[in-house]
């Protein structure tokens, strides 16, 4: 296959007194757009080949941006800067195209808006309507076609990219705005949050696709996750009253009923969460073994890199799979249409702070409960009942903010501890998955050594987590 690659400039400065159009430099905006970018070209191999850059000083300093990201920095020094590919035509980007040498497999273009876009629409039918600053699209075309014979809608579409789906920093100057807590009675302040996690559910997901930054699936999951916990804790305090008689003898369908709706669709949030668990437990992993490298020669910890990042994509592609079945887009849009639905609404109007406050001590004291019967002895299970509880008091202390501010504050220490405590027991169980997936390093006498001495590092971590949280006051001291 011929691979092209075309990448708009990032986001430039106007030009001012008597700059030119071709001297516009890139904004800070820009600059950071142009760096979000390195690591899927990299993914891409789109800089392994021919790269072309136009001579305007924007499109220059993208590519200069890109090259500041990664190890090797000889990108813009190989790079061949064409006069010919400052243009805002799409017929002279396809002319400057067709007189490229048949031996260039892979071309990079950094160049401008309209040419870009009209050239990559009359090879590709699939092509975007749009390509905003610093985007950048993967084109394919037959290997056997000379780059002198391309045709209309010659090219397949192999990836498109913008910054905002590569950096959740991007992402987050155009993400939905989250509603002001503080002007709505409790039942719209919970249909505002819900649906604006629903929103941002829907926002995430071409990053999460993208699989750039896992900051991206950390958000979706955490949305995911609040809003079934929102739901629950709905259900756990409105009033389920029973059905009253119609004039005919028949019952009508009681909110009781509607709740049932409801924990339908929450077990559906729950499902969805939970195929994001062990993707997200692997990035966790993997950025642990770059921060504090593992007591392990090289060679065995590049493999168990090599090893985990081969689990990561087959999480991801399985994970993308999901979000590309158009079951789960109809399964997203019955939940926005059953929030913005009269049941759930009617649902909403039983709660009161009253009964959230009871529901809450409810959940206070059986965490306390829990807590005291902590052991040393105690299984990992039971530390790992005991993070859930807090993460559903927490939640269901939220639907009411302002009144637990300094309570919600105080979860968080507990929560990190437990939080800890659980990815040091998933890290034991991908390091067992590793060695038991090659014999031959269990039979390695040394291997077995340093797996046996990270081993004890983490249990003695998981030790010392144990002692901190059977330490901790009861919630309701």
């Amino acid at each position: 296959m011929r691979h092209l690659f075309l990448m708009r400039h990032a986001k430039s400065k106007q030009a001012r007194g008597d700059m030119t159009d071709h001297e516009r430099p890139l904004s800070q905006r820009g600059r950071r757009e142009a760096a979000a970018m390195a690591i899927p070209l990299r993914q891409w191999q789109a800089l392994e080949g021919e790269v072309h850059v136009s001579g305007a000083t924007r499109a220059q300093e993208t590519l200069g941006e890109v090259a500041g990201q990664l190890p090797e920095r000889s990108l813009t020094d190989r790079a061949f800067v064409d006069e010919t590919l400052y243009t805002f035509d799409g017929q002279t980007l396809l002319t400057w195209l067709k007189a490229l040498p048949d031996e260039a497999e892979r071309v990079l273009v950094v160049g401008h808006n309209p040419a870009l876009l009209e050239l990559a629409r009359w090879l590709c039918a699939e092509a975007p309507a749009s390509l905003p600053t610093a985007a950048a699209l993967h084109l394919t075309l037959p290997v056997t076609t000379p780059w002198s014979a391309v045709r209309q809608h010659g090219a397949g579409l192999a990836a498109s990219l913008i910054p905002e789906a590569a950096s959740h920093a991007l992402f987050q100057r155009r993400a939905p705005e989250p509603p002001d807590p503080g002007k709505a009675d409790l039942d719209a302040r919970i249909l505002d949050q819900l649906g604006h996690q629903y929103l941002m559910v829907r926002a995430l997901e071409p990053g999460v696709m993208a699989g750039i930054d896992p900051e991206f699936l950390h958000q979706y999951r955490v949305n995911l996750r609040r809003s079934r916990a929102i739901g629950e804790s709905v259900l756990a305090t409105a009033r389920q009253p029973t059905g009253k008689q119609t004039s005919k003898g028949n019952k009508k369908r009681s909110s009781g009923n509607k709740g049932l709706g409801l924990n339908k669709r929450l077990k559906r949030l729950k499902h969805r969460a939970q195929v994001t668990s062990d993707l997200r437990d692997l990035d966790v992993f993997l950025d642990s073994l770059e921060k504090t490298p593992p007591p392990l020669s090289p060679p065995t910890r590049r493999a168990l890199q090599r090893w985990l990042h081969a689990r990561n994509r087959e999480q991801h592609e399985a994970l993308c799979q999901q979000l590309r079945d158009p079951g789960y887009a109809e399964e997203m849009q019955s939940w926005q249409g059953f929030l913005g639905g009269r049941a759930f609404r009617k649902t909403l109007e039983q709660l009161s702070s009253k009964r959230i406050e009871s529901v809450l001590s409810e959940r206070i004291l059986g965490h306390d409960s829990d807590l005291a019967a902590l052991t040393p002895e105690a299984p990992d299970e039971v530390f790992h009942d005991l993070r859930k509880a807090v993460k559903r008091i927490r939640y269901l202390a939220d639907l009411d903010p302002k009144r637990h501010r300094r309570f919600l504050k105080g979860l968080k220490q507990r929560q990190s501890l437990l939080g800890e405590f659980q990815d040091l027991c998933t890290r034991q169980a991908w390091i067992a998955a590793f060695f038991a997936s090659a014999p031959s390093l269990s039979r390695d006498g040394a291997l077995e050594r340093e797996s046996n001495a990270w081993r004890e590092v983490i249990a003695r971590e998981k030790l010392a987590l144990r002692a901190q949280i059977m330490a901790l006051s009861p919630l309701a001291a």
